[in-house]
């Protein structure tokens, strides 16, 4: 085995053992840094002996190959990180990438849903299933994720005990092992104790044939014993062709960002959004701004008295005018 798979080995077994980090971000960063020592050597270097030249070069091939920035950005970090590992076990005598500059994330906010195309969506988990009890799983797994923001990892994954005795708020485990407390809406309580009540009733069957229950919210015969995150991908797009969305607007993703989204433009604080999205950084969350931003330059075009009299001037509609 070549010396720089001994070093990601150590890396990623110290990332899982101090920090606590999750396991799709290992796994992450296992096929970022696996391509990095492939690509050094197809070019007859090693993950030790590179310099910060080569780690440079890596960084324009993978912007040669079309890599998205934000792709390319989580590759610097996972090298920098392992390079600072290295440093701190003495495996090396430097860091090669300590003064590399990545090409930085996009600050564009992803695709977004309108509160009418959540609606639809939400509609259609109600009516969308091979069966009644697939209608109402459907409708807790959306009336969750939208009422909470949790990531689509967390609510696949969401243990059964988090759900019991009809909570107002809801304990979710995020990144790193850490937890975060999250209101539940009226609605999502509803379509929580309906799911319960049919999941339990399945349970105690399962357990009276002698098979063993489930420890999940949402259970699964598969390996990994819940719903996966690619089958809940594949059902919010089937939702959005039965609702009458646009598939490409829809991914789990864009629910949270919703979330944030019509919170933001209804009044809550940025900082109380931070903490329900479970964002260990508020810088993260004020990427959500902009809808406020959007809606104070629409309040302004409407209402300002400099406005109005453009729009008188040029023979525009004065519709706000006796506001």
């Amino acid at each position: 085995m070549r010396q720089g798979r001994h070093w990601i080995s150590a890396f990623l077994e110290a990332q899982a053992a101090e920090l606590g980090a999750a396991q799709n971000t290992l796994q992450a960063y296992a096929r970022d840094l696996s391509d990095f020592d492939a690509w050094l050597a197809s070019q007859g270097d090693t993950i030790e002996q590179a310099d910060q030249s080569r780690v440079e070069a890596y960084l324009v091939h993978c912007d040669a190959q079309g890599l998205a920035r934000a792709t390319r950005a989580r590759r610097l970090s996972a090298i920098k990180q392992l390079y600072r590992f290295a440093f701190e076990e003495r495996l090396r005598d430097e860091n090669p990438a300590i003064t590399i500059k990545g090409p930085g994330r996009s600050r564009k906010l992803p695709k977004t849903l309108s509160e009418k195309e959540v609606d639809l969506l939400l509609g259609a988990a109600r009516t969308h299933g091979r069966s009644a009890t697939d209608r109402v799983r459907n409708t807790c797994l959306m009336e969750l994720l939208y009422a909470t923001g949790m990531r689509v990892s967390e609510l696949v994954a969401l243990p059964v005990a988090a759900a019991r005795g009809n909570p107002q708020m809801l304990l979710i485990r995020g990144k790193g092992g850490k937890e975060r407390m999250v209101p539940l809406s009226p609605d999502a309580r509803d379509a929580l104790i309906a799911w319960l009540k049919l999941r339990d009733a399945a349970d105690a069957a399962a357990r009276k044939a002698g098979k063993p229950g489930s420890p999940f919210l949402f259970p699964s015969s598969g390996k990994i014993g819940h719903l996966t995150r690619h089958r809940f991908y594949m059902l919010i797009k089937e939702l959005a062709v039965a609702g009458g969305v646009s598939p490409d607007k829809v991914t789990p993703h864009t629910l949270r960002h919703a979330f944030a989204t019509h919170l933001l433009a209804n009044g809550a604080d940025l900082r109380a959004i931070q903490t329900l999205l479970g964002h260990a950084d508020v810088a993260t969350t004020e990427i959500y701004t902009h809808v406020l931003e959007e809606r104070l330059s629409e309040l302004v075009q409407e209402h300002h008295p400099l406005a109005v009299a453009s729009r008188r001037k040029s023979g525009g509609s004065t519709s706000s005018d006796g506001q």
